[in-house]
């Protein structure tokens, strides 16, 4: 593991320019991903560089030029939800339902001496379950068996769910939402939800991401899109390589996680362990093309302004970025562009690394999972690789920590999330 020469003292955080707001801390952080069913086990996967790619078993991928993803292992959502429930819940909504629970326990929240009325729930997601929920319903129509259509299907395909499933289990009354930005849903979720705290309209949200598109429209929608890795079907673990020269697109994952996003002073009555505060968020569109992102990064750029600008923190003051980095050609590319517009000279300063590289691409659920990620980077003083960046890019020359973890000391860390649609969101987070 390489150690950094860097030292830095640990900066005054407020978040934001009015001194009269609130503010957001995490309390309590969760992580079911392809290489975890924890937040322990997933970031000790991420510290060692472990993949969790593999042939696809949902399906029959054969037909496909892509037929690897990032599913999860060995999991049993029976195990945490009883199967009556589970019968009426798309594996989304299951997902976000067991995250929630492991963030509820993380932060020891006593529910029974809260005002549920007050606490909250926002869950970022690109489609949930969708997808494959209505290719389910689709082969059953054109069967003998459409009469057996369940009259919870049509639920079933709603990206809502997943937020009303846990405010149903835990009775959580308060504000609700679902967030429907593409790939920056996770991270704007989070974002949103410390907004609301900030302004007093609640006293603890579950904000974070799920997403399960593992699918044969996904494989066939994305391959015509040209966005799916082909090259490594026999090699899986090779096949995300973000800033590599010979990246060729990302693929498929399942996955969630929950924060728990609490007001700092309802945190510190309970005598609460914070992990880190939600400094600042930035959200914009890049108002350029439905898929391909803006070549020069402007748009991803305004949105790492704004997050700044919102956390009150300078570009100096940025330890680390967890990119969004999904291995695709243009994709990378504009992200690095964009960084080396806001940061300039500095960019070349900041380690950067892309826990897609192991965990595949979560769509909406990715910005969730990486603010976790980010956290324990801040825990722990240890940044994860970027894995396979085995021939940088020449384009791509940052420091995007290839192949080893590196130590170092984090206080504050940016998050990017940019997804399909021009939809771009990114989060500051700080150690207290």
């Amino acid at each position: 593991m390489k150690k950094s020469s860097k030292t830095r003292q640990n900066p005054a955080l407020q978040t934001g320019s009015d001194h009269n707001l609130r503010r957001a801390v995490i309390t309590g952080i969760s992580a079911i991903t392809p290489v975890g069913h924890s937040v322990s086990e997933t970031w000790e996967a991420l510290k060692a560089g472990i993949s969790g790619a593999a042939r696809i078993t949902l399906l029959d991928a054969s037909p496909y030029p892509c037929q690897i993803g990032c599913e999860l292992k060995d999991f049993h959502p029976e195990q945490y939800i009883p199967h009556k429930k589970i019968r009426h819940m798309a594996i989304s909504s299951q997902l976000a339902v067991i995250a929630a629970g492991q963030a509820i326990d993380d932060a020891g929240l006593d529910l029974e001496t809260m005002d549920r009325d007050r606490i909250g729930v926002i869950i970022g997601t690109a489609g949930g379950s969708t997808v494959g929920e209505v290719e389910q319903a689709t082969h059953q129509l054109l069967s003998e068996r459409s009469r057996k259509l369940s009259p919870f299907q049509i639920l079933r395909f709603w990206p809502n769910m997943p937020a009303f499933f846990i405010a149903e289990r835990y009775n959580f009354r308060g504000y609700n939402n679902t967030i429907v930005t593409a790939c920056a849903s996770g991270s704007q979720a989070i974002g949103d939800a410390a907004r609301m705290i900030q302004y007093g309209k609640a006293e603890v949200i579950l904000a974070g991401g799920t997403e399960h598109l593992v699918s044969e429209t996904t494989l066939a929608g994305f391959t015509a899109m040209r966005a799916l890795s082909t090259s490594w079907n026999n090699e899986p673990e090779k096949a995300m390589r973000p800033f590599d020269a010979n990246r060729d697109g990302f693929i498929p994952a399942a996955g969630s996680a929950v924060l728990i996003i609490e007001d700092f002073e309802h945190a510190r009555a309970r005598d609460a362990h914070i992990y880190a505060e939600v400094l600042g968020s930035g959200v914009s569109n890049d108002a350029y093309n439905m898929i391909i992102p803006d070549p020069e990064g402007d748009g991803a750029a305004l949105a790492i302004h704004r997050a700044l600008e919102d956390a009150n923190v300078a570009i100096d003051e940025i330890d680390y970025i967890n990119a969004h980095g999904t291995s695709t050609p243009l994709g990378d590319l504009s992200e690095t562009k964009a960084i080396k517009s806001v940061f300039g000279n500095r960019a070349y300063d900041i380690p950067i690394s892309s826990t897609k590289s192991m965990i595949g691409h979560l769509m909406g659920a990715s910005g969730a999972v990486e603010a976790v990620v980010c956290i324990m980077t801040m825990i722990e003083g240890i940044i994860h690789p970027t894995i396979n960046l085995d021939t940088p890019d020449p384009d791509c020359d940052l420091d995007y920590v290839p192949n080893e973890a590196l130590e170092m000391k984090v206080n504050v860390v940016l998050s990017n999330s940019f997804g399909l649609g021009g939809q771009n969101a990114c989060l500051i987070l700080g150690r207290l």
